[in-house]
C-alpha cells in the first residue's frame, strides 16, 4: 500500500524543524530538504564536483562552501539559477530514493519552499507551520545569526504565510510546544483513520 505523503512547510522561524521532530518522535520517517543539501555539499557529496565545474571558488577542502555561495549570489544574482540547476536535480534524486524505500503508512517531506518549488504535487496533504509575524521576527532575530535586513531579504523570497495557510490541508500553530504537539497528533490520527479533509 502506498504511504500517505505529508508535506511540511512554513516560513523561517515558524517552527518547522521542531514540528518535524515531533512527527519523527511518532515514528514517521522524515525527509529533510535542508539536510539533503548538506549531504550533497559535504566532502564526497554528489554536488561537489558539478559545483566546482560551475563555480570553482565555491568549493574548499573538498566541500561546497555555503558562505562562498552566498557571496557569489550577492555579487551576481543570476548565479542563483545556475546553482539551482546543479542542486535541484540532485535533491530530487535524493528525495525519490527516500520515497522508494518507504513501506510505512505515513512519510513526511520537510521542504521549506514546498509551494514555491511546486513540490506540493508530490504530497497527499500539506501541513503549514505558522505563528504571528511578530513572533516569527522575534524568534529569528533572537538567534543572533542575522540582521533585520537579512530576514526581510529571506522573507521577500518566500511565499507569504497567509498564502501558504490558504493552500494548506492543515495549519499547525507553533506558538507553544503543546499547540504544535496536539496538532501533530490530530493530523496523524486523521490520516490513519482516513479522514484527511481537515
Amino acid at each position: 500500500m502506498k504511504p500517505f505523503v505529508l508535506g511540511l512547510t512554513g516560513g523561517i522561524g515558524m517552527g518547522k524543524s521542531t514540528t518535524a521532530a515531533m512527527f519523527a518522535a511518532r515514528g514517521v520517517p522524515v525527509w529533510d530538504a535542508d539536510a539533503a543539501v548538506h549531504r550533497l555539499y559535504a566532502p564526497g557529496g554528489a554536488a561537489v564536483a558539478p559545483m566546482a565545474a560551475v563555480f570553482p571558488g565555491a568549493v574548499s577542502e573538498g566541500a561546497v562552501d555555503r558562505g562562498a555561495l552566498r557571496r557569489i549570489i550577492a555579487s551576481d544574482p543570476a548565479a542563483l539559477s545556475r546553482i539551482e540547476a546543479v542542486v535541484h536535480p540532485l535533491v530530487a534524486a535524493d528525495r525519490a530514493e527516500f520515497l522508494a524505500r518507504q513501506t510505512v503508512p505515513i512519510i513526511l517531506l520537510d521542504i521549506p519552499l514546498l509551494f514555491e518549488g511546486g513540490n506540493d504535487r508530490l504530497c497527499d496533504g500539506v501541513a503549514v507551520v505558522s505563528v504571528p509575524p511578530e513572533v516569527q521576527r522575534a524568534r529569528v532575530l533572537d538567534r543572533g545569526t542575522m540582521t533585520p535586513e537579512d530576514l526581510d531579504r529571506i522573507l521577500s523570497r518566500q511565499m507569504p504565510d497567509a498564502a501558504k495557510r490558504a493552500r494548506a490541508t492543515w495549519v499547525i500553530d507553533t506558538t507553544t510546544m503543546d499547540s504544535a504537539r496536539n496538532a501533530v497528533h490530530s493530523i496523524l490520527d486523521q490520516i490513519l483513520s482516513g479522514r484527511t479533509d481537515a
